[in-house]
């Protein structure tokens, strides 16, 4: 495994807490994807992050930045083609999750996510936080 589509929840809990999530996205050699039509999600949840990590607005543009360094942003053209049949794999389910299948089909990866909603299909594997920490160690 060397490449692995992240999910948002990924990058948010990152933002909030200088925890084991932020260390592996800082420490792991590995090819980590994020589909860039995903800021929204992060830009829609500012305030809570910024007041649940204690951030100014300006500290949290610091800190996403330097998280980004850490990931390659996919642009949305790419998994297009996979759209419809990710929404058959999970749509139903979370339709939110659609372009996180539909990148990893794309790319033919596991999705990183902590995310329960994933665990519900059973097309693309799905690695947590906890599984990253153990892969990694």
């Amino acid at each position: 495994m060397n490449t692995l589509i992240v999910d948002t929840n990924i990058l948010i809990s990152a933002l909030i807490k200088d925890g084991s999530t932020r260390r592996i996205l800082a420490k792991s050699k590995l090819n980590l994807l994020f589909p860039e039509f995903e800021f929204e999600e992060i830009k829609n949840h500012k305030a809570e992050i910024v007041q649940k990590a204690g951030l100014s607005e300006k500290e949290f543009d610091i800190m996403l930045l330097r998280l980004l360094n850490y990931v390659r942003i996919i642009p949305a053209n790419i998994s297009l083609s996979f759209k419809e049949r990710a929404y058959g794999i999970i749509g139903k389910i979370d339709e939110d999750d659609v372009p996180f299948i539909a990148t990893a089909l794309a790319f033919n990866c596991p999705i990183w996510s902590d995310d329960k909603h994933f665990k519900k299909q059973n097309k693309i594997k799905i690695l947590t936080t906890k599984d990253m920490a153990e892969y990694l160690s």
